[in-house]
C-alpha cells in the first residue's frame, strides 16, 4: 500500500486555519495563531514531516488544496 508525508513549511503559514477546519484530527491553530501539524517532527529549517496512510491521503490532499500560503505539501513515498 502506498505512503504519503505530509511536509509543512509553517514558518509560511499564515493561521488562516482551514487546515484545522478540514481535518482537526491532524491539524491544530495554536495560540501565536500559526498552525501546527499534530505528531510531526521538524527536519530541517522550519519544514514538519509526517507520514500518512492511503486511507488519510484524500482528505489531506483536501487540506494542501484550500491553504492559501501553499505551505502544506503531499509526497508519495515509496515503501517496499
Amino acid at each position: 500500500m502506498a505512503k504519503y508525508k505530509i511536509k509543512f513549511k509553517r514558518s509560511e503559514c499564515i493561521g488562516a486555519a482551514e487546515c484545522e477546519a478540514i481535518s482537526p484530527d491532524l491539524w491544530k491553530v495554536q495560540s501565536d495563531g500559526i498552525a501546527s501539524l499534530k505528531g510531526a517532527k521538524e527536519i530541517a529549517d522550519g519544514w514538519f514531516e509526517l507520514e500518512i496512510t492511503q486511507e488519510q491521503f484524500e482528505l489531506q490532499e483536501k487540506v494542501a488544496g484550500s491553504c492559501p500560503a501553499g505551505c502544506i505539501k503531499i509526497e508519495r513515498c515509496d515503501t517496499d
